[in-house]
């Protein structure tokens, strides 16, 4: 909180930066003297305990973040402004402010900073915390590889301390996690952005969470080469080898290599191509300038949304209305939820399904109508074709399976509260994908969250929780064996 209260110091905005200040002050006290009550109690190899924390960091933390912004934001109820914060610390990205520039930049600034904050506890928690449970993802990915107890996740699963892993691996990570923002920031300003708006969106572009002083990237002033550089950085949540070497991975394979990564490519190519390619298709008799400016601008928005959408950050570009025009799409914004269920990379920042169980069931389904044609085929357990085993297409699809029932929970939940249709399917989608601007442009019309009943915000802010940990996370806490161990 003392980053905000400084910059409202240097923007003269005295009144936004005071409950910062005081915030930071009371908060600090408080948990230095938890802190120290709890330094002398003994540590114990219990996963549940950090689960648990980080169910608690997404919930309970929030409650202390909020109340600053109450406070800097006039008129603005401590229930927005917990819903706001939920939405930041798990890099969700949607917002209650329906007028941005309404709002100061210093509330603007903590949000960016909160998201970013959030991205990297994902970053660490993934291969620290859910990588030796065998969630987020790594079920597939551990369960392909065949660890054993020598393996490094086998040692972190069997670590005497867990606080001595997340430790390690935060030691490792904050310094790309850091340098990488910086390097983002660096680029938009020689795009010509502000520093302000560079460090916002270069925070948000790291931690996917799409936050923003303004409404869409129209209002920037960097255009279409900020856009660019956003582009450019996205690319990072669709891999996790593009950033870090502590995963599972074959010997002799290359980055170039990586399925997550290549089937990342494939969406980010087909869908805008698809898209551009139906105004000649279906929509002959649409008068649209046929310029090749126009065309550039129409496939452009297409591009960059499929990509900031599939890695659930959400960032909208300003030609998206050119290429929906463009393209004559009556729904547009069902493409773009469907690419935020699909999703990022396995221990990213992205949300969704993830790219890599969608990898291990195509290859699957591959294998199995070769069979059909081949009854008697006999892959060769060398290739790269076998390394994704039955068991991991099974724990896929189990994986499908539970997103598709809380999907329709979630949506039973927000109607029994009082939404429509619509905004129900809206709502579930950008919540359990981690993807807020959804809220935006999913639907015929934008959603203010603001104005929601208070029993919808509160569904909306359990969807954000189920989404960041993916529901397989709290299902494992309900174990009774969980409990056992």
């Amino acid at each position: 909180m003392l980053l905000p209260a400084a910059y409202a110091v240097w923007a003269g905005d005295y009144d936004a930066g005071r409950p910062f200040l005081y915030g930071a002050v009371t908060f600090a006290v408080i948990i230095a003297f938890v802190g120290l009550s709890i330094w002398t109690m003994p540590q114990r190899n219990a996963a549940r305990s950090l689960l648990l924390s980080l169910v608690g960091t997404l919930t309970l933390v929030p409650v202390l973040l909020a109340l600053p912004v109450a406070e800097a934001v006039p008129g603005l109820s401590f229930r927005n402004a917990y819903l706001e914060m939920v939405s930041s610390i798990t890099t969700t990205g949607a917002t209650v402010f329906s007028l941005p520039g309404n709002v100061p930049d210093t509330v603007h600034l903590w949000r960016a900073l909160v998201g970013w904050y959030g991205g990297f506890i994902f970053w660490v928690a993934s291969i620290a915390i859910l990588a030796p449970l065998r969630l987020g993802g790594f079920e597939v990915v551990l369960t392909s590889a065949s660890m054993g107890r020598d393996g490094t996740l086998g040692r972190a699963a069997l670590s005497e301390f867990p606080m001595q892993r997340i430790w390690r691996f935060t030691r490792a990570l904050a310094p790309i996690y850091g340098g990488l923002t910086l390097l983002c920031w660096l680029a938009l300003l020689v795009a010509g952005e502000t520093p302000f708006m560079a460090t916002c969106h270069a925070m948000s572009a790291l931690s996917t969470s799409g936050i923003s002083p303004v409404r869409t990237l129209a209002d920037s002033n960097s255009g279409f080469w900020g856009e660019l550089v956003l582009f450019l950085f996205l690319f990072f949540a669709l891999s996790r080898g593009l950033f870090a070497r502590d995963m599972p991975t074959p010997l002799g394979r290359r980055w170039y290599q990586d399925p997550e990564l290549r089937m990342g490519l494939g969406f980010t190519l087909f869908v805008p191509i698809a898209m551009f390619a139906y105004h000649w298709l279906s929509l002959l008799d649409v008068t649209i300038s046929g310029t090749p400016l126009n065309a550039f601008h129409g496939y452009w928005g297409g591009q960059f949304n499929t990509l900031s959408f599939l890695t659930t950050a959400g960032f909208i570009s300003a030609d998206w209305e050119t290429a929906r025009n463009w393209s004559g799409l009556t729904t547009p914004g069902l493409i773009l939820m469907g690419l935020a269920m699909v999703g990022g990379g396995v221990a990213t920042s992205a949300g969704g399904v993830k790219l890599l169980r969608v990898y291990a069931l195509a290859r699957h389904s591959e294998f199995e109508l070769a069979r059909l044609v081949h009854p008697s085929l006999v892959a060769n357990p060398g290739t790269r074709l076998r390394r994704f085993r039955p068991e991991a297409a099974y724990v896929a699809w189990l994986y499908f399976m539970i997103f598709a029932l809380t999907v329709a929970g979630l949506m039973l939940t927000f109607s029994l509260a009082g939404s429509d249709f619509d905004t129900s399917l809206v709502l579930t989608v950008a919540g359990l994908t981690t993807t807020g601007p959804l809220t935006i442009v999913g639907g015929d019309a934008p959603i203010s969250l603001e104005l929601l009943a208070p029993a919808v915000q509160l569904v909306m802010c359990v969807a954000m929780v189920l989404g960041r940990l993916e529901t397989l996370a709290l299902i494992a806490l309900l174990n009774p064996e969980f409990w056992r161990h």
